[in-house]
This record gives C-alpha cells, sequence and structure tokens, in this order.
C-alpha cells in the first residue's frame, strides 16, 4: 500500500480513485467490511481504492478536552488498513488549517484536484468540512455537480449494541473486556512501546518482565493481569501481562504495563515491542505480603498456560 503523509506527496495524475474517508482507529471489523467494499467498489469500475485518514482524532484540534484515546499507534493502524487491500492511503496531518477548509474546497482540491475521484464511499452520518458543515447530501449534491458519485455504507451491526463503533471498543478495552473487544477488532487489542527499565520487583520475586513504556495517547486495558502474547523481532512469546500500579507495594503512583515470558529469560531493554492482550485473568489486588503474591502469581502462569499455551511462534 501506498502511503502519503501530505497532499504534496501525492503522485501527479493519480487515480481515478475510489475514495472512503476516516480516521479507522482501530480497524476494527465495521471498517474492514467499508475497506472490502472500497476494494470491490474499485476493481469493478477500474479504480484506485484510496483512503483518506487524519494523524490524529479530529477532536484533539477541535474540542480537545473530548478528544478520545487511540485504540492503534498510526503506525499499526496503517499497517491494518494495508492487511485489507487498499491500494493507497492518503495521512492527512488534521490542524487549525485543515479543520477549517470549507466542505467545497475539501471535494475540489482534495477529492477532486489531488485524488481524481470517481466514487465516495461514506456513512449515513458522515460528516465534513469547516464545523462539520459538510452532510452526506451536500456530499451527494457535489457529485452530481462536479461529476463523482456517492456510495453509501450500512452500518456493521454488533448483536445487542447496534453498531460496531471505536467508541464502544474503548469502553470495553479500559474496563478489561478484551476479548469481547477483540471479536469486534478481529485482532487482539494491543499496547507497543519501547522496554524500559522498571522497579525490578518481578525479577526480585522469580518473575522477571518487561515494562513497555507506553504512549499515553493510546487506551490500555483497566487495571489486572491478562494472558497474552508478547512480539519481539518477529516472534510471539506467551507472556502474563499486568497492568496497573502494583498495590501490593508501596509508593507505585504510575500505571505501568509488564509481561512475564513464559519460560523465557532474555535481555529485551531497548527494544521495540508489543504486547497483545488475550484474556482477563482476575483484577488487581493488594496482597499481605510477599508470599502470597508469589503464589497468586504462580497461578496466574499456570492460567495463561491453559489459554495460549507455552510455545513461542
Amino acid at each position: 500500500m501506498e502511503r502519503w503523509y501530505s497532499l504534496s506527496e501525492v503522485p501527479a495524475g493519480w487515480g481515478p480513485s475510489a475514495v472512503t474517508i476516516g480516521k479507522f482507529d482501530g480497524v476494527h471489523l465495521g471498517h474492514r467490511e467499508i475497506l472490502r467494499q472500497l476494494r470491490e467498489l474499485a476493481d469493478s469500475r477500474g479504480l484506485a481504492s484510496t483512503l483518506i485518514t487524519f494523524d490524529r482524532h479530529p477532536a484533539e484540534v477541535t474540542a480537545p478536552d473530548a478528544a478520545p484515546l487511540e485504540i492503534l499507534s498510526d503506525a499499526e493502524r496503517l499497517d491494518l488498513i494495508a492487511q485489507q487491500g487498499v491500494t493507497a492511503a492518503l495521512v492527512l496531518p488534521f490542524d487549525q488549517e485543515l479543520a477549517a477548509v470549507s466542505p467545497r474546497e475539501f471535494v475540489t482540491e482534495i477529492l477532486l484536484g489531488t485524488l481524481n475521484a470517481k466514487a465516495v464511499l461514506v456513512g449515513h452520518d458522515f460528516r465534513f468540512g469547516a464545523n462539520a458543515q459538510g452532510t452526506v447530501e451536500l456530499l451527494t449534491e457535489l457529485g452530481h455537480e462536479l461529476g463523482f458519485d456517492v456510495v453509501l455504507i450500512e452500518d456493521v451491526k454488533e448483536d445487542g449494541h447496534g453498531r460496531i463503533s471505536s467508541s464502544h471498543i474503548r469502553e470495553l478495552i479500559s474496563a478489561g473486556e478484551v476479548a469481547q473487544a477483540t471479536e469486534l477488532l478481529g485482532s487482539y487489542p494491543r499496547v507497543s512501546g519501547e522496554v524500559v527499565h522498571g522497579h525490578k520487583r518481578g525479577r526480585e520475586l522469580g518473575f522477571p518482565t518487561a515494562n513497555i513504556g507506553h504512549d499515553a495517547r493510546i487506551v490500555i486495558p483497566g487495571d489486572g493481569v491478562y494472558a497474552g502474547w508478547f512480539v519481539d523481532e518477529g516472534k510471539r512469546y506467551p507472556a502474563a501481562i499486568s497492568v496497573g500500579t502494583n498495590p501490593t507495594f508501596e509508593g507505585n503512583m504510575s500505571r505501568t504495563v509488564e509481561a512475564y515470558l513464559l519460560d523465557e529469560n532474555l535481555d529485551l531493554y531497548g527494544h521495540m515491542a508489543t504486547v497483545e492482550f488475550v484474556a482477563r485473568i482476575r483484577g488487581m489486588v493488594a496482597f499481605n505480603g510477599v508470599e502470597e503474591l508469589v503464589k497468586q502469581m504462580h497461578d496466574d502462569v499456570r492460567i495463561t498456560r491453559e489459554l495460549v499455551g507455552s510455545g513461542k511462534q
């Protein structure tokens, strides 16, 4: 998939194209259906399937106090989009200048002038342009005037919860419901970052952990212990993952994400790694001493083996 990070990077004469637009945070099953329809439409008409997305949630600019945390980093999001077979992605820096672009200018300068769009796929609640003034009705009118089709996409439904949405998935992850979030995402919730030095208490207890220095803009699961995977340099290791402040020990204020790799003792400091959350084992508890904590950690490892196995992949 070609990736462009500004309008100037799009090759001259790109297209003609079929375009869809959105943040696509999480690249969940609803997003994947949109991308499938985009690819199918593009193939049937001989167009280039092209996605417009943004380098941050638009609310970070338009309503900073209400901006949600992200489910994925930009790199992870684009990698998952590429796996859906899209030809190209244009990542627009969402800043005050872009936020002020009128709906007509967005269509004429970006959709037509840059991407040569012949078809635009959007949902029924799609809004665009300054102050979200652009509606599906306006987009359709501009399509009739300027010569492109507007194709409406039906929402992908989640049983009992209406349409699948990134906001609902964020709520599930924050609540520790990672298995249910996985069902809607089509992939495991994850946290990526550099392995950094921590308090080394796990090593002292016989359970050395890799402490992930995660991006504060990414939503992480609620406090607790999880079974999952630790991914490093293309290799996947089963891991028991702790999220929280380790309340058994005094003085811990910041939340950490730490992974104990089953049957491995690797030097991981400085590595860029990812932890994937498969299932929640338990909540975070303050134990009455180290002995009780160690006993529980052995149980956590046993349950992790049962849930994800023992061997690396």
